[in-house]
């Protein structure tokens, strides 16, 4: 997790904590305390991966504003598209 296309440990700690999370990277994961998210600007580091996961906890929140979040086209190209279906569905 910690050398993938980002330090992906710090790197869900650090978005999460900025949309209101109460959480903290340890050496192999994570200490998660219950929280309510907020809206906020995160930094995905151009992996695709911890760009849908913070679009994700957007959609729980307040939104998101995601740097990076074109990375998504590597592995999801329909993401937004499907995200946007799943959380304004039709009526």
């Amino acid at each position: 997790m910690r050398t993938k296309e980002s330090d992906r440990l710090a790197v869900v700690a650090e978005g999460l904590s900025v949309l209101g999370g109460d959480i903290e990277a340890t050496a192999d994961g994570w200490r998660i305390l219950p929280s309510r998210l907020q809206g906020g600007r995160v930094d995905s580091h151009d992996d695709h991966r911890m760009a849908m996961l913070f679009a994700l906890a957007g959609a729980l929140g307040g939104g998101a504003e995601i740097a990076g979040a074109d990375s998504v086209s590597i592995s999801y190209p329909s993401f937004w598209a499907d995200l946007e279906r799943v959380v304004s569905p039709a009526s």
